[in-house]
């Protein structure tokens, strides 16, 4: 039985999903609850400097992390850890786990496949290759 948990959330059903897997299976477990946030989302041409409106971007997406770490909060019904973090999902998401806090990791899928798939990367499918803990996928 997994004692600490890390559940990346994105808003999606997905995650949502696996929230709920969590509280179900997993009632007495540690749980962390991780939302990253991707600065190649907020647009601009890194070779020119700043984008304009970066910060503002910025502050805004740290506003929408709290607010969706809050929601995914209330589904886990023990106590839980939130953490926003920064970068490249997939690389943001397998730091925390190779720091050894974490025994497990449970995402949600997106479902996609075939060309999909290949063409858009899955942070999922990534974390399950890369992670040197058990990692649950929930559909």
């Amino acid at each position: 039985m997994p004692k600490h948990i890390l559940i990346p959330v994105d808003g999606s059903p997905q995650s949502t999903a696996a929230l709920s897997f969590v509280a179900d299976e997993w009632p007495d477990a540690e749980v962390t609850i991780l939302h990253v946030i991707n600065p190649a989302e907020g647009g601009g041409n890194p070779s020119t400097g700043i984008p304009s409106g970066a910060e503002e971007w910025f502050e805004s997406e740290k506003e929408r992390s709290a607010l969706l770490l809050a929601d995914a909060s209330s589904i886990v019904d023990h106590s839980v850890r939130t953490r926003t973090g920064v970068g490249r999902p997939t690389r943001t998401i397998l730091d925390a786990v190779e720091d050894g806090e974490f025994d497990h990791v449970v995402m949600g899928s997106h479902g996609r496949s075939g060309v999909s798939r290949i063409l858009l990367g899955s942070v999922t499918e990534a974390v399950v290759r890369e992670s040197p803990v058990p990692v649950t996928v929930v559909r």
